[in-house]
């Protein structure tokens, strides 16, 4: 059985989430980078990894890495790789992403061509043919330069696995779903106490939830590239599949989400339900200064307006304060805030107890934590 390097990528600043989703499936990091995991696994292993993780954006294989600092030096990479073992001789293949960081070679396009091209060369080669027809599956490239060192990779994942497929309505500004679920594992919300997302937009944070609640695998009900490279016997991934979601079960705990906008309501109920997770949480329409509960423990993980244009500023201010006072009226319970907003602690008027830095795409954003509050009375 093949076994390759996996470079799983991620949102800058969840890398130690992942690395504990990789270890709790049972597998052994080889190293971590910046935005990166690496593990060593099968076609097997990936699909399950593609099926299964809830902080990945992309389960990449490795297939060469070396120096690159003039495009001769890159057609010689490309063309040392031996796709044969990679590439069935009809595969459909292009150079779909590459990004160059402090190397010599900067072009993206002229990149793409000079990779696409040593490939099709070699290719022709090693299947004693003089044209590739490019007819069957595809294999998706994704090419990585840093100091003039290129890494190729082939994208097992194919469509980011931030797309759950569940999302087709969202609203302003909305967060990732792998960031969503990142940072809800973040504030150690596996399930075993009460949830509350009391600003829920488009629903994504209390869905995300949900999914962890009731262990319902985020890649459950899509299909990834490697799927379409038959490389693992149908009834196996099937298999997969089925025991995935027989692990499927009910939350113990009550799971709310509630915004003011009617809309926002609408827009997460629809988007609950395309995904199945409508039954495992509670939609309302709500004023978040009013909200309360009695459980004696909870969690609220919310992504509040970030007040980014002046005349919003005022308003963003006051609803941070809102907040500190629905907090301090929750004993027991723990709040997450992630926002854009650096003045965020100063408005809420509490220093958080911690503070990370994550990335919302190439949005900088903080994640405010703040431990439970003493039991009142």
């Amino acid at each position: 059985m093949n076994e390759f390097t996996i470079r799983l990528t991620t949102s800058f600043g969840l890398e130690s989430v992942l690395k504990k989703e990789v270890v709790r499936m049972g597998y052994s990091p080889v190293r971590t980078e910046d935005g990166s995991v690496f593990v060593r696994g099968s076609y097997e292993d990936i699909l399950r990894l593609d099926i299964s993780l809830r902080t990945a954006n992309r389960v990449l294989i490795e297939v060469a890495e070396g120096h690159a600092a003039t495009f001769d030096e890159l057609y010689d990479l490309v063309f040392s790789v031996p796709w044969k073992e990679h590439l069935p001789r009809d595969a459909a293949f292009s150079v779909e992403k590459i990004t160059s960081v402090s190397s010599a070679l900067f072009s993206r396009s002229d990149c793409q061509s000079v990779i696409k091209k040593a490939a099709v060369e070699k290719m022709k080669k090693q299947y004693s043919t003089g044209t590739i027809r490019e007819s069957g599956a595809y294999y998706p490239i994704v090419a990585r330069i840093k100091k003039d060192v290129c890494s190729l990779y082939l994208n097992a994942s194919g469509e980011p696995l931030n797309k759950r497929g569940y999302r087709l309505n969202k609203l302003k500004a909305p967060i990732s779903e792998t960031l969503a679920a990142g940072i809800v594992l973040l504030s150690g919300y596996t399930g075993g106490k009460e949830f509350a997302d009391i600003m829920c937009g488009s629903g994504t944070i209390a869905i995300e939830a949900a999914m962890i609640a009731s262990d319902t695998a985020p890649g459950l009900n899509r299909r990834f590239s490697v799927d379409d490279w038959h490389v693992i016997e149908s009834s196996r991934s099937d298999d997969m599949r089925a025991q995935a979601k027989e692990k499927i079960h009910k939350p113990e705990y009550r799971i709310l989400a509630s915004d003011i906008d009617k809309n926002a309501v609408r827009t997460s109920i629809s988007n609950a339900q395309r995904c199945g997770m409508d039954g495992f949480i509670a939609f309302q329409k709500a004023d978040m200064k009013v909200f309360h509960s009695r459980a004696r423990y909870g969690t609220i993980v919310t992504n509040p307006p970030y007040g980014e244009r002046i005349s919003d500023r005022k308003e963003a201010e006051m609803l941070y304060r809102d907040l500190r006072g629905v907090f301090d009226s929750l004993s027991g319970w723990e709040l997450n805030v992630i926002t854009a907003n650096p003045e965020f602690q100063r408005c809420f008027g509490r220093k958080a107890d911690k503070n990370r830095k994550l990335y919302n795409g190439n949005m900088l954003t903080y994640l405010y934590s703040y431990r439970e509050n003493e039991r009142h009375g």
